[in-house]
């Protein structure tokens, strides 16, 4: 007996559910930088990979669709090209490949891809809903669901396997995703930014300013590098790479003293640049103006830079200039910085 054929429209809610999963969990894992993470970074790459067990039942959707000459084919054949080089992309740089051209890392292409995908599958939702009906609620549709799922992580543990076998640099990667570049080798490590922000040229002021309970002051650098505070933490940049490295500097417990009513720490690049951290992370926290056992360079932020373990590179504010306690809670910011 021959199976009946998957409806397509079944095929087409199935990738919209793991598109959805894909697109929540890779922001989530975006943000996250402590182990407990790695549930989401796993269901996130599971996710991606049963967007590939049904590729061959879309294809023929896909054909079919094309052949009726559409007067939107087009963003549909751009949504089908970004959702080919999300997916590319991101089992490139799981298996290693961790920088490409221009400069721009595989995992850079992932996510601006993933992004534009995100848009067109808003549109193609709105253009072309699908109606569900009531026998899509059926056992068989929930097999059949379980199925993918099922060959989806088959397929992610084979392939994590096979780097495991090969020892590719993938098979190294941390629970983020990214890569090892210059653990205990500052030197070696990329010099990134936060999307428009960049290296300031010139001489910059050997001070920062503190704003807290004590009032406002003007901390020396020279104060804050002969305290010696060391500690060891990873920097997991966003680009997909990471190093270990011990920091040395002042813990921010030494230098800011919050009021009771202060609920977060706000610090601030001479760019402009900022994060709002919770006021109770200040034990956790280092201005450090070393790393190894030697000073910090300019494009790793010197004459100071915020060490924040367990957070994502984006949150370790580079050339810090102000310090300031305030009433405001932590959330009181874009999950992500929009500059």
């Amino acid at each position: 007996m021959v199976a009946a054929p998957v409806p397509a429209r079944l095929t087409n809610t199935a990738l919209l559910v793991l598109v959805a999963t894909a697109l929540v969990t890779g922001t989530l894992a975006f943000g996250l930088g402590t182990a407990p993470g790695r549930i989401v970074v796993v269901t996130h790459a599971i996710a991606g990979t049963g967007l590939l067990v049904l590729s061959p039942p879309k294809g023929h959707i896909v054909r079919r669709g094309l052949a009726r000459q559409r007067s939107s084919r087009g963003v549909s054949i751009a949504l089908l090209v970004f959702l080919v080089v999300t997916l590319t992309s991101g089992f490139a740089h799981a298996a290693g490949m961790w920088r490409l051209m221009f400069g721009l890392t595989t995992m850079q292409i992932h996510v601006a891809a993933a992004i534009a995908s995100g848009g067109l599958v808003v549109w193609h939702v709105i253009a072309r809903p699908q109606v569900p009906r009531p026998t899509d609620l059926s056992r068989r549709s929930a097999v059949r669901g379980g199925g993918v799922l099922a060959a989806a992580g088959a397929v992610w543990l084979a392939t994590e396997g096979a780097f495991s076998i090969a020892r590719t640099r993938g098979a190294a990667r941390r629970f983020t995703g990214s890569h090892a570049i210059g653990t205990d080798e500052p030197a070696r490590m990329p010099v990134t930014q936060w999307f428009d922000d960049a290296v300031p040229d010139g001489s910059l002021d050997a001070v920062v300013t503190v704003r807290d309970a004590r009032g406002a002051r003007r901390v020396p650098v020279a104060d804050i590098d002969t305290v010696g505070d060391r500690v060891r933490a990873t920097l997991d940049c966003t680009g997909g790479w990471y190093a270990t490295q011990d920091w040395r500097g002042a813990s921010l417990q030494r230098i800011v003293e919050a009021r009771p009513e202060d609920r977060s720490l706000v610090v601030t690049s001479v760019t402009g640049y900022q994060r709002r951290l919770p006021i109770e992370a200040l034990p956790a926290l280092l201005l450090a103006t070393r790393v190894g056992d030697a000073p910090l360079s300019r494009g790793h932020g010197a004459p100071l830079r915020l060490v924040a373990p367990g957070r994502r590179g984006f949150w370790w504010v580079k050339w810090v200039v102000e310090l300031r306690t305030d009433a405001a809670p932590p959330w009181q910011q874009p999950p992500f910085p929009l500059t």
